[in-house]
């Protein structure tokens, strides 16, 4: 099932309640899916009062692991004001709340405050850089629904002392759909923690806390386009690391900004 279809099946409410298979990250289901589906449940109680709002800003919390199976999915919003709309949302399962969420929805409006966004990398093209491979056992099984180039940074487990770790990615199921916010949560939390690379030897890592800018309007491209992704480790101590990072789409316009806390088990 390409994503694309999950998206249907969630709007539909025919999977609302359901977390597919195919998408494990360790022991728990893809943040960015999980995510996904919590926004589209939170963004259809916002389009009831506020349909020309836009999701402005996401806070997760990763309270515990998702499975595969059954889950509670409940939204609601909390105030509608004239320009801004504040919502939360839950994921549950077993009865416990396994990711919870605050969202900030908005309208756009005039302004005299304007500032140029940071510039896109200079990256190689993507069929020049090094594609990140699947290995079993290894490298999450969620990855292969994704393409991606590294351009900036090492590979995973390489024992490197570079901060940055960055590059291509997109859509391996070929969709034409416009983008929107559920997919590029899905993309900007496909990249493995920038952490990574700087350990020597496979470990776990897991978000624990996730905050998403975007930037409006969103750009008329697919999620099957190629969109360009650089992280940075800002901190990194006694298991924990903050990361922060930026998405732009193939012709450079920056498109969302990324902030999270991850745990390192190594």
């Amino acid at each position: 099932m390409t994503f694309d279809e999950l998206l249907l099946e969630w709007r539909n409410n025919q999977g609302a309640n359901t977390v597919p298979t195919g998408w494990s990250q360790g022991r728990a289901t893809f943040g960015g899916l999980v995510a996904a589906m919590l926004y589209e449940k939170m963004a259809t109680e916002v389009a009831e009062v506020a349909r020309e709002s836009s999701l402005r800003s996401l806070t997760l919390s990763f309270v515990g692991p998702v499975s595969a199976g059954a889950l509670g999915v409940n939204a609601q919003v909390l105030r509608a004001g004239r320009s801004v709309t504040q919502a939360q949302g839950q994921l549950l399962q077993s009865e416990s709340v396994m990711l919870a969420a605050l969202g900030s929805f908005g309208n756009g409006r005039d302004s005299s405050v304007k500032a140029v966004p940071p510039a896109a990398p200079e990256f190689a093209e993507p069929e020049k850089c090094i594609a990140l491979p699947y290995i079993e056992g290894v490298v999450p099984e969620f990855t292969q629904k994704y393409d991606y180039r590294i351009a900036r940074g090492q590979m995973p487990f390489s024992g490197t002392s570079e901060r940055q770790l960055g590059g291509w990615v997109r859509f391996k199921d070929g969709s034409e759909n416009t983008v929107g916010i559920s997919h590029l949560l899905a993309l900007i939390d496909a990249w493995p923690p920038a952490t990574l690379p700087m350990l020597k030897a496979p470990a776990p890592a897991s978000s624990l806390t996730w905050t998403v800018e975007f930037m409006e309007p969103l750009p008329k491209r697919s999620a099957s386009d190629w969109w360009q992704y650089l992280a940075e480790v800002e901190q990194a101590e006694d298991g924990y690391a903050v990361i922060q990072a930026r998405l732009w789409d193939s012709g450079g316009r920056l498109v969302a900004l990324s902030r999270q806390m991850v745990t390192i088990f190594g």
